[in-house]
């Protein structure tokens, strides 16, 4: 095995010095121990990790003080005067100006609404204007239609007199010619 510290050879493997002569059986109580030992070993550098992350802690807190140094400090301290100057003189300044312009805004809308509630209320009256002359104009002209519907039996008469006489005159003018066409007709 590599790395550092001391190997124990693996109880199948030839003891150091020992010539051929192979360890004594895996029952006895020192092999079983040297077993043990070597797993520990194989565990440790396997999976025991803590000594190569403390060893890259150690590295990143090194570097982190002594590269970075403070420079994160003085970004957040001018971070934090930013955040205090925008609060003390920027936002006081804000708020003046949009509470200022909310008012003329305020102002405008009402004047608009105002203008516009007169508006409405001038187009509900001439409506009404409208609607009332409309209403009168057609009650005029269903008395005139009602009176004209009853007239028209008087003038229906009147006419139909007129017409009568007149058919009456032509018969007595064409009955009148006759009779001088007849006068004539004898020669």
């Amino acid at each position: 095995m590599s790395g550092g510290g001391t190997e124990t050879p693996v109880a199948c493997e030839a003891a150091p010095g020992g010539g051929s002569k192979k360890r004594e059986s895996l029952g006895t109580s020192g092999a079983a121990h040297l077993i043990i030992k070597d797993l520990g070993e194989i565990h440790s550098r396997l999976l025991d990790h803590r000594p190569v992350t403390q060893g890259e802690i150690r590295y990143f807190v090194k570097e982190f003080e002594e590269k970075r140094g403070l420079r994160e400090l003085r970004v957040l301290e001018n971070v934090k005067s930013m955040i205090q100057e925008t609060n003390d003189r920027m936002l006081p300044r804000c708020r003046e100006t949009m509470q200022d312009g909310l008012e003329e805004a305020v102002q405008r809308l009402q004047a608009a609404n105002d203008s516009i509630c007169r508006l409405q209320q001038r187009e509900q009256e001439r409506k009404k204007v409208i609607n009332d002359h409309l209403t009168a104009s057609e009650k005029w002209r269903l008395l005139q239609w009602e009176e004209f519907l009853k007239e028209q039996p008087q003038r229906q008469a009147a006419v139909d007199d007129e017409h009568r006489r007149a058919v009456e005159r032509l018969r007595e003018q064409y009955a009148a010619m006759e009779k001088d066409l007849a006068k004539f007709s004898t020669f």
